[in-house]
C-alpha cells in the first residue's frame, strides 16, 4: 500500500514521481508541503525563502489572506456555470480589470498560453475584418528569444530548440526579428502584418530589458504602419516591475494586453486578453471560447487581485524593494556575478561560468534555504513575492554571496 503523502520523505516522493509523471520538467529536489507569504516548507519541515514566486504567479505571496478569503467565500456559493450562462461575478471582474489597464474589453481565459493563442486569433480576425488583409495571409511579427508558452502554434515562432525540436510541422504566419531592434522591426512590418507581439521584458531569456525608447518606438511604428501592438505581460505585469504593467515605464498603452500568472493569485489559473473595443469587438458568438474561462471562482479571485493592485501598494513595494535588490546585486558584481538586469522585484543574474551552471547555483542556494531557478547557462532569475521584506531580500543576497564565495 502506498504511504500517505504526509508520512513520506522528500526522497520517497521524488522517487514516486519518476515512473508515473511526465518528464517535461526538471524541478529542484525539494518537495513543498506548506507555504505562507514568502516562505515555503518541505515535508520534513525545512523552511525556504521563495525567490521565484511561481514565475510571478505568486506576486502577492503564498495564501494571501484577502485572496484566500475571496476563494473560500466563492467556494461556498458557486464555482462553475460554463459560459452557456451568465454568472454574477464576471461583470465586476471585467469592468475593474479593464479600468486597471486603461483598456475597454476583456476576454477571460485560464492559462497564459491560452491568452497568447487567443490574442493571436483576435489579431488575425482584426486584420481580416478591419485592416483588409486577404484571407489566410495575415502575419504576426515576434522577437527572437521570446517565451510566450509551449503550445504548438506558440513554439512555431520560438527560437528555443528545446521547445521546438520534435514538435513540427509548425504553424506559418510569423516573422521573427531581433529583440530591441526597431530597424529590424520596421523592415519586417508590411501590409500583411496583423500585429507585433512582444514581451516588454523578456523573462525566460534572462530578464532582458530593452533600451529606453524601444517600447515607445514599437508603439509609434505599429500606429504608423497600421497594425496592432500586442504586449505579453503574463510575467512582467501586475506589479512585478514596480508598475501595474511594464509598458507603463514608457507610458505606452498597447492595443492588446495579455495577462495571466499573478491574475489568479496563486490559487486558480486565470488569464485574460484585454483590448481596445474596436479590436476585441471583431469576435462574435462561437468564434472563440472556454468552458472554464471566466468561471465564478476565477472571477472572484481575479477581482480580489485587481483590488490589491488598485491601491498601488504592491507597485510601490516592488519599486522601493527593487532598489534593495539592485544595490545587493551591484555589491556582488565582480565577486561571482558578471552582470545583472533588474526592474522592480525581478532580476536576471549572470554568474561566472567558472563557478557553476545556473542549475548548480540554484541547487546550492536551495541547500542554504533559498529557492531560485536558472534560465540559460549560468543565469539565475530572482522574482520574490512582492510581500517580501527588505531584511528577507538582504538575507537572500547574503546567502547568494556565501554560495558564490564557496564556489570560488
Amino acid at each position: 500500500m502506498t504511504a500517505p503523502a504526509h508520512a513520506r520523505t522528500s526522497a520517497d516522493l521524488i522517487r514516486a514521481e519518476e515512473p508515473v509523471l511526465a518528464h517535461n520538467y526538471h524541478p529542484l529536489p525539494v518537495v513543498v508541503a506548506r507555504a505562507e507569504g514568502a516562505w515555503v516548507e518541505d515535508v520534513e519541515g525545512r523552511r525556504y525563502l521563495d525567490m521565484l514566486a511561481g514565475y510571478s504567479a505568486l506576486n502577492f505571496g503564498h495564501r494571501h489572506p484577502a485572496l484566500i478569503q475571496a476563494a473560500h467565500d466563492q467556494l461556498d456559493r458557486l464555482t462553475l456555470t460554463s459560459r452557456a450562462f451568465h454568472n454574477d461575478r464576471l461583470a465586476e471582474f471585467a469592468e475593474r480589470l479593464a479600468a486597471l489597464t486603461g483598456l475597454d474589453m476583456v476576454l477571460p481565459m485560464n492559462t497564459g498560453a491560452e491568452a497568447v493563442e487567443s490574442g493571436i486569433k483576435v489579431a488575425r480576425k482584426w486584420a481580416y475584418d478591419v485592416k483588409g488583409v486577404p484571407d489566410g495571409q495575415a502575419t504576426i511579427v515576434v522577437a527572437a528569444d521570446n517565451f510566450h508558452g509551449r503550445t504548438t502554434t506558440i513554439v512555431s515562432f520560438s527560437t528555443d530548440e528545446s521547445a521546438r525540436a520534435g514538435f513540427g510541422p509548425f504553424t506559418p504566419g510569423f516573422k521573427i526579428v531581433p529583440y530591441n531592434d526597431l530597424a529590424a522591426l520596421e523592415e519586417a512590418v508590411d501590409e500583411t502584418t496583423a500585429a507585433v507581439l512582444i514581451e516588454p521584458i523578456q523573462g525566460e531569456a534572462g530578464v532582458i530589458i530593452p533600451d529606453a525608447g524601444y517600447l515607445t518606438g514599437v508603439r509609434e511604428l505599429t500606429r504608423r504602419k497600421g497594425c496592432l501592438f500586442v504586449a505579453d505581460e503574463i510575467q512582467s505585469g501586475l506589479g512585478r516591475t514596480g508598475r501595474t504593467l511594464a509598458v507603463e515605464h514608457e507610458s505606452v498603452v498597447p492595443d492588446v494586453l495579455l495577462l495571466g500568472k499573478a491574475l489568479g493569485g496563486g490559487i486558480v489559473p486565470v488569464s485574460a486578453v484585454v483590448a481596445r473595443r474596436e479590436v476585441m469587438g471583431v469576435l462574435g458568438p462561437g468564434e472563440h471560447g472556454s468552458t472554464f474561462g471566466g468561471n465564478p471562482l476565477a472571477a472572484a479571485v481575479g477581482t480580489a487581485v485587481v483590488g490589491l493592485l488598485e491601491t498601488g501598494e504592491f507597485q510601490r513595494r516592488a519599486d522601493e524593494l527593487g532598489l534593495v535588490l539592485r544595490e545587493g546585486l551591484e555589491a556582488l558584481r565582480g565577486r561571482g556575478v558578471t552582470g545583472f538586469r533588474a526592474r522592480g522585484l525581478w532580476a536576471g543574474v549572470d554568474v561566472d561560468p567558472a563557478l557553476g551552471t545556473g542549475r548548480e547555483i540554484s541547487e546550492r542556494l536551495m541547500r542554504e534555504g533559498i529557492l531560485v531557478k536558472d534560465t540559460h547557462g549560468s543565469t539565475i532569475r530572482l522574482a520574490p513575492p512582492l510581500t517580501v521584506t527588505a531584511d528577507e531580500l538582504r538575507s537572500a543576497l547574503g546567502t547568494l554571496e556565501k554560495v558564490l564565495e564557496q564556489a570560488g
